[in-house]
């Protein structure tokens, strides 16, 4: 999917990276980088832990958390699969719908604005109307699998 970084939506709640229960949207530090991806693995899986270690070695690191009570409940990466690119993004069961994850996508393509990118890539995107609905964003055609073809599999 195509976002048009100059042309972003209004957020749909006012506020910035701060909720009223506590949560932040920040950079993760060095000493939290191995405590989030060991997270990330375990809610999302090999493939994006991957991908959040690639975003994590970025200088600067280009990838976003939400953090509550001390610990992360949601992520997002941009540069990570190929420059460009946004996601993955991901929010722990127990905490989405809460507009965590809209959160954090606003604040990947903020930064990706900040940077230089006029426009950004989702690639094989779950959630397209999450994508639609938060980023203005448009459907690529015959963009799938696109990048992703033929990458490696877990098998286990």
């Amino acid at each position: 999917m195509l976002i048009r970084l100059y042309a972003l939506p209004e957020p749909s709640r006012p506020g910035g990276a701060e909720f009223a229960d506590n949560t932040v949207v920040r950079k993760p530090i060095g000493c939290e980088h191995g405590l989030l991806v060991a997270w990330v693995q375990a809610e999302f899986g090999a493939g994006w832990a991957s991908e959040a270690r690639v975003a994590l070695q970025n200088r600067p690191a280009s990838l976003l958390m939400a953090v509550q009570g001390g610990q992360p409940i949601g992520f997002v990466c941009y540069d990570a699969t190929a420059r460009g690119y946004v996601g993955p993004i991901g929010v722990q069961a127990s905490a989405r719908g809460t507009g965590i994850g809209g959160e954090l996508l606003r604040a990947a393509l903020e930064e990706m604005r900040t940077v230089g990118y006029g426009y950004a890539i989702a690639g094989a995107v779950g959630a397209a109307d999450f994508f639609r609905r938060v980023a203005g964003a448009i459907e690529i055609a015959d963009s799938t699998p696109g990048l992703y073809a033929g990458r490696l599999q877990d098998r286990r």
